[in-house]
């Protein structure tokens, strides 16, 4: 299904209810840049990204406000800061804190406030991101690279989320380092597993080097939470060997709420330091 772009160049493909052995059928939107020709040799990387109905149509978002990512990379790329990308946008349902909690910790046993925190929001469900990143990694990811002229290689593909959105999109980067070459985590939610969450993400991290890692909060309502968690985070990142600038960026935004007006605001942030040499 192709669905037309009113505000900027560029062009959907929504593949309806996609199949999976591993997790329920969802929505998957494919958004093409402006310089896409069928048939053409040319190539692109590829930024997977969760959330998928709140990406490019207002009608769709949450809270009426989409990312705006099909303008912000159309606009980056017109000025070279960024190369023309494909953006595959992975729709949720309600399923989605059970998709987007990392498994791992969740299910060990330090990880009772985890199982808490998503027996709050989910009842008896259980954890099933591994499912989820199954999903991505070995039936989704394959299809794109087939049906679309993508660079497959690590350091072409990215993913990137917001709140649960960022733990899940560092998950995947952890649990697959030879997938992606990237994860933006804006405003990662680590209130689900607090200090134990992060350090288990310190236990898990590929070497640097190979890898960016891409975090950001803000000041105000359920943003204003999270800086302690991600300080603590990025000293992990500073021991093992990760560098400010070049393989990691943490940025604060004062005045920022955690909602997609404001995600949007910024997006340029993360899509320079993720996309800017792939």
């Amino acid at each position: 299904m192709l669905l037309p772009l009113s505000d900027c160049s560029g062009v959907i493909q929504r593949h309806v209810a996609f199949p999976s052995n591993f997790v329920p059928a969802r929505n998957v939107d494919i958004w093409l840049p402006e310089g896409y020709t069928p048939g053409s040799s040319k190539r692109y990387p590829v930024l997977y990204m969760h959330d998928g109905q709140n990406l490019f149509d207002p009608s769709y978002a949450f809270g009426g406000v989409d990312w705006g990512i099909d303008e912000a990379l159309s606009a980056l790329s017109a000025e070279g800061l960024v190369p023309e990308t494909i953006v595959v946008g992975i729709w949720n349902n309600e399923n989605r804190w059970c998709e987007y909690m990392p498994q791992i910790p969740w299910q060990a046993e330090g990880g009772g406030r985890m199982r808490q925190f998503l027996k709050d929001r989910c009842s008896s469900m259980p954890c099933i991101s591994d499912n989820y990143l199954q999903f991505l990694v070995s039936e989704l990811k394959p299809f794109i690279d087939r049906a679309y002229p993508t660079l497959p290689e690590r350091d072409r593909t990215f993913i990137m989320g917001s709140s649960m959105g960022g733990l899940i999109s560092l998950y995947a980067l952890c649990s697959y380092p030879q997938v992606f070459g990237g994860a933006g985590c804006l405003s990662a939610h680590w209130p689900a597993g607090e200090e134990y969450l992060v350090d288990y993400f310190s236990s898990v991290l590929p070497a640097p080097g190979h890898h960016k890692l891409y975090f950001d909060f803000g000041d105000q309502g359920m943003d204003a939470l999270y800086e302690p968690y991600q300080n603590r985070m990025d000293g992990w990142l500073k021991k093992a060997g990760y560098s400010q600038g070049k393989d990691c960026l943490t940025r604060k935004f004062p005045g920022a709420d955690h909602s997609e007006t404001y995600w949007r605001a910024r997006l340029d942030v993360p899509l320079k330091f993720l996309l800017r040499s792939a």
